[in-house]
């Protein structure tokens, strides 16, 4: 009785650890940090990150479309907003994120060149 009880006890024991890994989100990129994350309609997020050592700029958005990830962008400041751009082949991608009071808040543009 006492070997069936340890039996069972392992085996959940297992089975919650492995549940509780497949549920946790992915974690991030460990060698960058988070600048800008928005959420935008069509179910699009959007998060700009900057590498630690190169200060590169990256660009990750997930839809219901699929998903993107862009390296190389640039920043501009504009006074009211920061601007961050990214090129894709034919398409540029503006992030526009909020300063003050708008923190947080921002838009996203795609234009074709």
């Amino acid at each position: 009785m006492k070997t069936l009880l340890k039996r069972f006890a392992l085996l959940l024991g297992l089975m919650t650890g492995v549940s509780t890994y497949l549920v946790l989100p992915a974690s991030a990129d460990s060698t960058a940090d988070l600048v800008l994350s928005l959420k935008c309609q069509g179910g699009y997020n959007v998060n700009v990150w900057k590498r630690y050592n190169s200060g590169e700029l990256l660009y990750r958005s997930t839809s219901p479309q699929g998903n993107l990830s862009l390296g190389k962008g640039t920043r501009d400041d504009t006074g009211a907003a920061q601007v961050y751009k990214f090129k894709n082949g034919n398409y540029k991608y503006q992030v526009l994120g909020g300063k003050g009071d708008r923190q947080g808040k921002g838009t996203v543009r795609f234009v074709e060149t």
